[in-house]
């Protein structure tokens, strides 16, 4: 692991023991900052050290303290309490961060970006990637939330505060899908998101174990990553799902994805997290591609748009449509969605509308748009898929 990777793994961790011992959202984040770029500077060439959370703790509670003495009088209180150099902590406060994040004078787009960013770890660009938004709108958010975090007080929350629940999960959400599919590089998986939002996910099923929603993106994750192996050929080039070498996928992981799922659609009230996973069951129930019940994917799809409408899922939807009814009607139902600003210039777009244009055997407009779907792409491996599957046509 690279000295950029351990750091980008602590980081969440050691905000959440700064902000739990000092409180000040900002400024700890600021700290945290000024820290992990010393340490940057600092490993390479001296070691890395044997305790590197605990060398963050202290390197960024003393960075707060410098900033402090300027008030002469809390001084001595903040130094105290603030430069306390040892091991590193044993509790983990990453949920309970995302907990603060989710602060209920947040609004939830606030919610969402200042969690993707100090617990996921994510950039302001990747943010604004995940949630089809421009750049300086999440910088906007992310800006005006520390703030209003500060002004308020606020501090960590009670894990079973089912208010923040819907803002935590989606943000889990966002994290695992920007680490199974990245927006952007070389990679097309970051592994370290997708173990993390697993990780974090099962952290809070067991806080909440009565709590549908909270199971279901937990199998859904489970479900999805259990593709993970088979997604990228011997040559490292993106492998599409119908593609994809099934004996490959993680059974483990499907089975314990399956089993949560009918447990607890058995109990809970099905909510959109519920509906995805059993998208993902589906996919994972079928031996090959052609044995896939697109049917009762297009009768989920149809649950999911009129519980929780989203762009995305609407795209996703025109896809069964178009296995279920051909690619005509598909087409058509794509024209509508094209026009949805949030979608506006997305590359999975004109992916969708290139494969659906392929089935038809419109090769010329298919190819065009393919290419089109790889100049709007930031991640290298969709490109090289997409260019691909235009000098096919």
């Amino acid at each position: 692991m690279t000295t950029g990777d351990l750091l980008r793994d602590l980081a969440p961790a050691v905000l959440g023991v700064l902000v739990r011992r000092h409180g000040r959202f900002d400024e700890c984040e600021d700290a945290l900052q000024e820290a992990l770029l010393a340490a940057s500077r600092s490993w390479p060439v001296n070691g890395t050290p044997a305790n590197p959370t605990g060398w963050l703790v202290t390197a960024a509670s003393r960075r707060l303290v410098d900033t402090w003495r300027r008030d002469a009088a809390r001084r001595r209180r903040e130094t105290a309490d603030a430069v306390r150099p040892g091991p590193a902590p044993a509790q983990d406060d990453t949920l309970t961060l995302f907990l603060l994040c989710c602060h209920p004078v947040l609004a939830p787009p606030s919610q969402v970006a200042l969690t993707l960013r100090a617990v996921g770890g994510l950039t302001t660009a990747e943010i604004a990637r995940g949630l089809l938004v421009p750049e300086a709108t999440v910088a906007q958010r992310i800006s005006r939330a520390k703030a209003r975090i500060r002004s308020s007080g606020a501090g960590f929350g009670d894990p079973h505060d089912l208010a923040r629940l819907p803002a935590v999960l989606h943000v889990l959400n966002l994290v695992f899908t920007e680490g199974h599919t990245a927006t952007s590089g070389t990679a097309l998986q970051r592994t370290d998101l997708t173990a993390e939002a697993i990780r974090l996910c099962r952290a809070l099923h067991a806080r909440l174990p009565g709590e549908g929603e909270v199971a279901g993106l937990l199998a859904l994750m489970l479900l999805t990553d259990a593709r993970r192996p088979a997604r990228l050929g011997p040559d490292g080039a993106l492998v599409p799902l119908e593609e994809q070498d099934r004996t490959c996928w993680d059974r483990a992981a499907v089975a314990e994805g399956t089993a949560l799922l009918e447990s607890v659609l058995a109990t809970a009230v099905p909510g959109p997290f519920q509906l995805q996973a059993a998208i993902a069951a589906v996919h994972a129930g079928a031996a090959t591609a052609r044995d896939t019940d697109w049917p009762q994917i297009l009768g989920l799809y149809d649950l999911l748009a009129a519980l929780a409408p989203s762009p995305v899922v609407t795209l996703n939807r025109v896809v069964a449509v178009a296995m279920v009814h051909g690619p005509g009607p598909a087409l058509r139902e794509l024209d509508a969605l094209a026009t949805d600003p949030a979608l506006a210039g997305h590359h999975r777009v004109d992916a969708v509308r290139a494969h659906l244009l392929e089935r038809t055997g419109r090769a010329e407009e298919a190819r065009a748009h393919y290419r089109r779907a790889a100049q709007r792409t930031l991640s290298v491996p969709e490109r090289q898929y997409l260019l691909a599957r235009a000098a096919e046509r």
